[in-house]
């Protein structure tokens, strides 16, 4: 399934090992590295194990995302303030091995500040608000943080609850160099197939 994104488009492939092992296992994720050639964006959550575990694997990215076992997804970005010496000991350590480290974030001025102290290489916006409420003033939030991380030298990205609708919007978002979507594409490949829905999203994608 990676592979046919790839071939319809994906740029890389972004995959969530949770600590519960709810959806995605160890094992695929060295599959992935093995029989997928583009980049691997691993998300996890901040902690020793998951840290060990990127080592080992050596992604292209890693995305240090909240996660709560009692959510059916991730519902928001990172509290920057909560844990900051671990996630920041996490950081240095992934960054020390080659990897980019990008933070998961909503669209908070205090929390882009706070990142850009921590010295990560990337932040993926949390844009789901928008994608709920298609909201013009929930857009503008993610503008004004997109600028604002590339005022503070960061790569800015865009992810979650994202559809072909959503998609367009974001896409003309000024500094946002990437979109991930995950869930919407799944569902769409059920009725086209997963190469068909990966191709209209890189069409949406870059027809800006």
């Amino acid at each position: 399934m990676a592979n046919i994104a790839v071939e319809h488009g994906a740029d890389f492939i972004t995959v969530h090992l949770r600590e519960d092992r709810r959806h995605v296992r160890d094992d695929d994720l060295y599959a992935l590295k093995k029989h997928v050639n583009v980049p691997i964006n691993l998300e996890m959550a901040a902690t020793e194990e998951m840290l060990a575990i990127a080592k080992e694997l050596s992604p292209e990215f890693v995305c240090l995302v909240p996660e709560k076992r009692e959510e059916v997804t991730t519902e928001s970005g990172l509290d920057t303030k909560l844990l900051y010496d671990t996630r920041l000991f996490i950081i240095s350590e992934l960054q020390r091995h080659g990897i980019k480290v990008t933070l998961f974030l909503d669209p908070s001025e205090e929390d882009i500040a706070c990142a850009k102290r921590m010295n990560v290489d990337k932040i993926e916006l949390h844009v789901g608000a928008y994608c709920i409420s298609r909201a013009p003033q929930e857009l503008e939030m993610i503008t004004r943080a997109a600028q604002l991380v590339h005022e503070a030298g960061m790569i800015c990205h865009a992810g979650h609850g994202i559809d072909y609708e959503c998609a367009a919007a974001i896409s003309k978002v000024k500094h946002i160099t990437a979109i991930n979507v995950g869930h919407f594409l799944v569902c769409e490949a059920i009725t086209q197939g997963m190469g068909n829905a990966v191709r209209k999203m890189k069409d949406i994608i870059t027809s800006w």
